[in-house]
């Protein structure tokens, strides 16, 4: 007997096979839900892409897409033939209506209508609506069918609208899915699951206890061959529109009213529009960017971001941002949310911390330290909360502060899924509940284009930092003005 969470038999098709994304994060999610009895072997896994490759050569390429980025411990030779044995390939231009879509339009000829086929477009952002347009025109589209759209969509406002107009014109909302990884977290997840089904925090879950909030995604790696891309976007573009106001939204949000996709989303859409606008004025105050130069990343001297770039490149593109948000409503009033992130930081981490106000008045001799909440996103996905305790011994009423830890792997003894693996399936499922809506994609570019302009307009306004460091001083001067202090220098 199959799973009860085994998927209807589907077609998945990836425009933009041959890239890194579908070889280090697609192929592998599909292997493991593959190897865990969710896909059905008579589901097929077809590449999509402009490179003349065979469909044994992409099968090749699959292979060593699995044997490089699956834990060998995951990996069977069995499931592995049969797994490839699912995928097939297509030379496809898929920006052009011409005879090269015939391939693809013949792989679907012989199998059901009713079978449900889900593109992937893994593609740059302004091939969207033209792949969408000759999926239409080879009759491609059928009632069971979904589209999924790679982030970024667009490159501010403007674009995000043409990009949502051009797609919509070819599919209804509810078969767009537009995908952000940081959604399929099993942490960021938990996060609805931390707050309103344990209320000793949904009750302190307000202005009344918490002094502020950080959020923060901090890289070691420069950009990886992903110079001429990153170059036109930049971490603002490429961590804080999306990832990152994803995450405060679910921080911020009021309860929904129920786990239903429009109602989860209404709240988080609340949520974007509470944030205060920032203005032209206002940037120099709550935003810092920065771009970093040559340091010491672990043990390895790294280059300037320039260098990466290649000989000659001149560029005032940010590889960090740290910003100051607020929320404004009743819940949040004068709650700042600090968001940062950067790449060729000390260490690679993703967390939430949750800064509890201070006592207001202590029977203790001891200095008293706030209660903190952490939430580990990534790596070792897991919760920590700081508490104040007795230290051992006969010295009197000594206080230490001490961590409750939890591990997550651990604590359920079980591997935890990339986020790639959920998503993935929700979009077969039809399950959008994990994905962004319209309106929401556009009310986080209202909010932060202000920003990109403001800096457009003042390219003397960025800051560098050395790799191996947390960031520009102007990072620091930001949250200490306000009296905080970011996690790593809390001690």
């Amino acid at each position: 007997m199959p799973p009860s969470n085994a998927t209807d038999v589907f077609d998945y098709v990836v425009f933009g096979a041959t890239g890194d994304l579908t070889m280090r994060k697609l192929l592998p999610a599909l292997y493991h839900r593959f190897r865990d009895g969710q896909i059905s072997d008579r589901a097929r896994i077809i590449g999509a892409a402009r490179s003349p490759l065979s469909g044994d050569e992409f099968r090749g390429r699959a292979e060593s897409a699995l044997r490089r980025f699956v834990k060998p411990d995951a990996l069977d030779d069995d499931l592995v033939r049969r797994f490839v044995a699912m995928v097939f390939y297509c030379s496809v231009n898929g920006a052009e209506a011409e005879s090269s879509w015939d391939t693809l339009t013949r792989l679907f000829g012989d199998t059901e209508q009713d079978r449900i086929r889900v593109f992937y477009l893994a593609t740059s952002p302004d091939l969207y609506g033209r792949i969408c347009g000759n999926l239409s025109g080879h009759g491609l589209i059928t009632d069971t069918t979904r589209v999924v759209l790679e982030k970024p969509i667009g490159h501010d406002l403007e674009s995000a609208r043409a990009i949502n107009d051009e797609v919509g014109r070819y599919f209804e909302e509810q078969r767009i899915f537009r995908i952000d990884h940081y959604l399929g977290k099993e942490t960021v997840q938990n996060l609805i699951a931390l707050r309103f089904a344990n209320p000793v925090f949904e009750r302190l879950w307000s202005a009344d206890a918490i002094d502020h909030v950080q959020i923060t995604a901090a890289e070691t790696v420069g950009v990886e061959g992903r110079g001429d891309y990153y170059d036109h976007s930049g971490a603002l573009r490429d961590m804080i529109q999306n990832h990152l106001l994803q995450v405060l939204c679910l921080v911020a949000m009021e309860p929904p009213g129920s786990l239903g996709a429009d109602d989860l989303r209404n709240e988080k859409l609340k949520v974007l529009h509470a944030l205060k606008p920032i203005t032209a004025a206002d940037v120099p105050h709550v935003a810092v960017r920065g771009q970093y130069g040559r340091g010491l990343v672990g043990q390895e001297i790294v280059p300037a971001y320039l260098e990466e770039l290649g000989e000659g490149r001149q560029s005032d593109t940010e590889t960090f941002v740290a910003i100051r948000a607020e929320v404004h409503s009743w819940r949040w009033g004068k709650v700042p949310f600090y968001l940062r992130s950067g790449k060729r930081l000390p260490s690679k981490v993703s967390e939430i911390v949750v800064q509890f106000r201070e006592t207001p008045w202590s029977i203790f001799a001891s200095k008293l330290e706030p209660n903190r909440l952490i939430i580990r996103l990534q790596p070792e996905e897991g919760i920590q909360l700081s508490i104040m305790n007795k230290d051992p011994g006969p010295d009197g009423m000594v206080l230490r502060q001490a961590n409750i830890d939890v591990s997550f792997e651990k604590a359920f003894s079980t591997r935890y899924p990339d986020a790639y693996e959920r998503l993935l399936m929700d979009t077969v499922r039809g399950d959008p509940v994990l994905f962004m809506r319209r309106d929401e994609v556009e009310a986080a570019w209202t909010w932060v284009e202000p920003i990109l302009k403001a800096w457009q307009d003042k390219p003397g306004s960025l800051h560098h930092y050395g790799a191996g460091s947390w960031g520009p001083a102007a990072a620091h001067d930001l949250i200490s003005a306000t009296g905080h202090a970011w996690h790593e220098e809390m001690g």
